[in-house]
């Protein structure tokens, strides 16, 4: 049962226009260039479904309950469905650049519960993170999403060293600085440093193509198992080419690392 009490609200400022940033949150292609695969039917009680992965449960379907552009979109399960439902809110300010707010509803009670309202608080965080760096460096543009990911041996702190390391890169690099995968048996990967945390870098590409890229790990940080990402959106006219190339090289890489 929903815990009407609790809810996930985020905010992140945005360059760009009402317009653009609606464009951005509320349309399958803008959605698909900073967070995982969608398609939207652009209009109230539209359908929606997002793509977490290749295989038939990993895709989610859903509704489009409130449609008011570019201010307010709603995205649910559809009607009388219950579980997560998604408000994303959009609010102009001076200057060029608009406030997106996310407010995330319908999270239970329990342990279970509990562990995913922090995963979930942690990876919008991230997703918010992409979709500013989508608007300041490709806005208008449509990326192809690939997110090749596998489950390491914990804990997360270990994770991260161990992935560094195998990639042959700094793991508290300083933004600004190009970072360039350096292991030999991993796909090419090399951009500017656009944020470090403890878990994760986020680069800005140059190679193999235009885009943003996030080398991650995700979990508690005790966990026994740890989610081990490296998430990459390209731009540009090779962009599918490229994926379709880089995403299974990045699944067999991050497998076979996790032994």
């Amino acid at each position: 049962m929903a815990d009407e009490n609790r809810s996930l609200e985020l905010e992140i400022e945005v360059p760009g226009t009402p317009e653009e940033v609606w464009r951005a949150i509320a349309t399958g292609p803008g959605i698909s260039s900073w967070y995982v695969p969608h398609t939207v039917e652009e209009r109230e009680n539209g359908t929606a479904t997002a793509s977490f992965g290749p295989e038939p449960e990993m895709q989610i379907p859903g509704r489009v309950a409130a449609w008011e552009p570019p201010k307010r979109v709603v995205f649910d399960g559809g009607e009388g469905v219950a579980g997560l439902a998604f408000e994303w809110l959009v609010e102009a300010r001076h200057g060029g650049t608009c406030i997106v707010r996310l407010v995330n509803t319908g999270f239970g009670s329990g342990q279970e519960w509990d562990d995913q309202y922090d995963g979930m608080a942690e990876g919008w965080r991230l997703f918010l993170l992409n979709l500013k760096l989508h608007l300041e460096h490709f806005p208008g543009q449509t990326a192809t999403p690939l997110l090749p990911s596998a489950e390491w041996t914990g804990p997360r702190a270990r994770t991260w060293a161990d992935l560094t390391k195998a990639l042959a890169i700094p793991a508290a690099p300083a933004v600004g600085d190009r970072l360039e995968v350096g292991a030999a048996d991993a796909p090419p990967l090399a951009g500017v440093v656009a944020d470090v945390a403890p878990w994760r870098i986020a680069l800005v590409l140059d190679e193999p193509a235009p885009g943003t890229a996030f080398i991650a790990v995700e979990g508690r940080s005790e966990a026994e198992r740890i989610a081990t990402s490296i998430w990459c959106y390209y731009y540009g006219d090779q962009r599918g080419a490229l994926a379709a190339r880089d995403e299974p090289r990045w699944r067999q890489w991050l497998g076979h690392q996790a032994g």
